[in-house]
């Protein structure tokens, strides 16, 4: 048996290939999922008719009948981050016991938080706490009505119980979404490979996590195929994200200055924003990227703070402590699969949010894991799960909450009706537009979620290319070009081809398979875990 963590030397010796002129580093893993990627994105812009109806019957076939794996397998995930944390295991360090974190707790967070969730907390911020205020999951009574007609006059009563309930479900329900487990999903993943890689001397593939079943075999067709399946749900996980921000920004810019929200604006502004993202990615992880994250997140907070203090602030903070609490009351009914009657908020929301979360694991852990060596396995699954958790607690309190007393305290019906209406990249602007300073906070609202598009992109550019090279960090630049565009033209793909549905029908798919990786990594990180602490004893 070849010492554990000690590559083959048929993987070590392999050198970069001509192709077309251009050094590309060929491996298995490189070639199928490039030439599958290639093929899928010219068949559904060749076929954008055939290409909407398979989307939208696949988003319905998946979630109506894999509902239960998704759910079974995040809440198994989020109950094992939780065991290993704070077991015995958790003292163990990343790196070994005389490793040193690279990154400041700050920027570590600012980094994890920025590639973790990004463009979705401007788009789905407003539009989730809304939504689920006026059709409430778990069978939860609400005031309000969908046949009535409301204006500043006949808005339910805020002080109404039913009203109260709805309001602070719609925050926990939102966070249900954006908390804890989805969090898990990428903390598992992030801690398998960054415990194979620095404590095992494995490279920072997902193969490596399955060395524990696989053993040397991991080098060959199995880890190909672990590693392709990544590939696959990143570059789809990646691209429904972009796309939800392209819609919004599309919307906004015809929102206020009139530019049409139609599909050519919508490639051009990929076009654009790739292009810079391409930038970002060639200059590699600690100065593009590091600094875009940075940046970013400074940027969200002054939203975050502006919101807060421009909005009704005591309503605010009342929000976050009641949606805080109703969270820890609902997370286990909102986290049941049986019997389930709110089949619209279960399958139309949170089956797809789980495959999505799964879908952008392959990418966003082995980020979280690139960053992380020198922190202990209970500071990893603090920091992973906890403190973004509470990060976006407060963000859905502030946009969501605002929105919420517009309505339900100014009789402001601007955001309730896009809701009502489906038009979900509008309802930002529409929040904006009852507080001060509406243009100033768009243009801002705007311009975050471009920045998160690009650092989105640039850090999943080069995640996927480090697992498409076989662990390679320092592919050619070539190969890192090829894997940011193919994001933007799967992205435009999937917009022509169906729009929303066929965004979230991607994500679904791809997840499936993903979801089986993330249990195996589950059974192969606590065995890893477990032989590391019996050696330091």
């Amino acid at each position: 048996m070849r010492e554990e963590g000690k590559q083959p030397q048929y993987m070590q010796e392999r050198e970069y290939k001509k192709l077309f002129g251009l050094e590309i580093y060929l491996t298995p893993v490189f070639v199928i999922s490039s030439i599958a990627i290639i093929v899928f994105i010219i068949g559904s812009l060749v076929f954008q008719e055939g290409a909407t109806k398979l989307f939208g019957d696949l988003r319905v076939w998946l979630t109506t009948n894999l509902d239960w794996l998704f759910m079974i397998t995040t809440n198994l995930v989020f109950l094992f981050c939780l065991v290993v944390a704070f077991s015995p295991l958790g003292k163990i360090r990343l790196g070994g016991t005389d490793a040193k974190p690279e990154y400041s707790y700050l920027t570590w967070l600012a980094m994890i938080f920025s590639a973790g969730v990004g463009i979705g907390l401007l788009f789905f911020g407003v539009l989730e706490p809304v939504t689920y205020f006026q059709s409430p999951p778990l069978g939860v009574e609400t005031a309000y009505n969908t046949d009535t007609v409301y204006t500043a006059e006949n808005v339910p009563d805020s002080g109404d119980s039913k009203v109260q309930a709805a309001a602070s479900l719609g925050i926990a329900a939102t966070v249900f979404h954006w908390g804890l487990q989805g969090w898990a999903i990428y903390g598992i993943v992030g801690l398998a490979l960054a415990f194979f890689a620095y404590n095992r001397g494995l490279p920072l593939l997902i193969r490596s996590a399955f060395y524990p079943i696989f053993g040397d075999r991991i080098w060959g067709w199995p880890g190909h195929i672990i590693d392709t399946f990544a590939i696959f749900a990143g570059i789809f996980g990646l691209a429904t994200s972009l796309g939800l921000g392209v819609q919004q920004v599309t919307s906004g810019m015809d929102y206020l200055f009139g530019i049409p929200a139609n599909g050519l604006t919508m490639v051009i502004l990929i076009v654009v924003i790739t292009s810079i993202a391409l930038v970002s990615v060639m200059t590699g992880i600690n100065v593009g990227i590091k600094r875009l994250s940075q940046f970013n997140i400074i940027l969200a907070f002054l939203l975050l703070a502006a919101v807060i203090l421009l909005g009704p602030t005591l309503y605010i903070l009342r929000t976050l402590f009641t949606g805080l609490g109703t969270y820890v009351m609902k997370i286990v009914p909102l986290s049941n699969w049986i019997g389930r009657e709110d089949t619209g908020f279960y399958h139309g929301w949170t089956t797809f949010y789980w495959a999505w979360w799964i879908a952008w694991a392959p990418f966003i852990g082995t980020f979280i894991a690139r960053i992380s060596k020198g922190r202990t396995v209970r500071e990893f699954v603090i920091f992973v799960l906890l403190l973004p958790t509470l990060l976006c607690l407060i963000w859905f309190s502030a946009f969501g909450g605002t929105a919420l007393h517009q309505f339900l305290t100014g009789g402001y019906t601007g955001v309730t009706e896009i809701v009502e209406a489906y038009k979900p990249e509008l309802a930002l602007f529409k929040m904006f537009e009852g507080l001060p300073l509406t243009t100033l906070l768009s243009c801002i609202g705007m311009t975050l979620t471009i920045i998160f598009f690009v650092t989105s992109s640039d850090s999943g550019s080069l995640i996927i290319d480090i697992i498409a090279a076989g662990g390679k960090v320092d592919a050619p630049i070539p190969q890192r070009v090829f894997w940011c565009t193919a994001e933007g033209l799967v992205a435009i793909a999937l917009l022509l081809g169906g729009g929303l549905k066929s965004l979230q029908a991607a994500s679904l798919a791809t997840g499936f398979p993903f979801a089986i990786v993330l249990l195996g990594m589950g059974i192969c990180v606590w065995i890893g875990l477990s032989r590391e602490l019996r050696e330091s004893q």
